[in-house]
């Protein structure tokens, strides 16, 4: 069946594609760290291509740091757009299937209703920004990829909002949660699940998909289901995000409409609750 080639192997979706992968013995895995595939060193990069010879590559690596993204823009740069723009060459001239991970970073979150694949892109910081350019250049290099925009994720692995929501619910007694930016959080376990029924499914066809877990919430929504599941007795109040200034600017509405994926592939994707229910347990 091939070999896959999943780039940002010590991630969070990196690390479930790692669990998931011993229920697809039929591929050969390659997990690739940052030394293995250096994402921000072009010529390396490509060198380690050739010598990896993948069939099919995820590309779960990324410059993932927001905020500092505002500060370190050649960085983001470098890795989210020009290596996925030489990736997809590769891919392209290599006759390699890729799917690449972008984000709902790429809107600019002043529209409040459910965000499709068609919807105008507009990012308000350097790590949109750099995940838009590196989308544009990789349909631009490659019409063949498959593009999957999320949002919020969460894992056991990695660092993440639930991992420090849990922590400081232990630590301390009261937290502020900003209660104005809307979305839906996706739980990686199940974007791994999905990038996988799509490379078993019988059709690859190209372009771009949205996905995330059902559900519309805060992130102080999302604090209190973070609360209940782990029965904390930390007290949470809702703040707007005006009251917690950040180096990077949020879209304040990123919800994203799943519905394109869904139809092509027939897909089904769990509620938010019932997917950190199953993280928890």
């Amino acid at each position: 069946m091939g070999k896959i080639l999943v780039t940002g192997a010590k991630g969070q979706l990196g690390s479930e594609l790692s669990e998931l992968s011993s229920d697809y013995p039929q591929y050969e895995w390659y997990f690739a760290n940052r030394n293995q595939v250096t994402l921000d060193n072009l010529d390396l990069l490509k060198i380690q291509l050739n010598e990896i010879k993948p069939d099919i590559i995820l590309n779960c690596g990324a410059y993932t740091a927001v905020d500092k993204a505002e500060l370190e823009k050649d960085i983001a740069f470098a890795i989210n757009h020009l290596a996925v723009k030489l990736i997809a060459k590769y891919a392209k001239d290599k006759n390699v299937k890729l799917m690449h991970i972008s984000t709902d970073y790429v809107f600019d979150g002043t529209l409040s209703l459910a965000l499709n694949e068609e919807a105008k892109t507009n990012p308000i910081n350097i790590y949109g920004e750099s995940k838009l350019a590196g989308e544009i250049s990789c349909l631009e290099e490659n019409q063949d990829s498959i593009i999957i925009r999320t949002s919020w994720v969460y894992s056991k692995f990695g660092n993440n909002f639930v991992k420090t929501m849990q922590r400081l619910m232990q630590e301390r007694e009261s937290i502020n949660v900003v209660n104005d930016q809307i979305g839906s959080p996706t739980y990686a376990a199940d974007l791994a699940k999905a990038m996988m029924f799509i490379l078993e499914s019988e059709k690859w066809i190209p372009g771009i998909y949205n996905f995330s877990n059902e559900g519309e919430i805060s992130w102080y929504e999302f604090a209190l289901n973070i609360k209940e599941f782990g029965s904390y007795n930390c007290r949470l109040e809702g703040i707007p995000s005006a009251s917690y200034p950040t180096p990077a600017a949020r879209p304040q509405f990123s919800l994203l409409d799943k519905n394109k994926i869904k139809t092509v592939y027939n897909l089904h994707i769990p509620d938010y609750k019932e997917s950190l229910k199953k993280m928890f347990d």
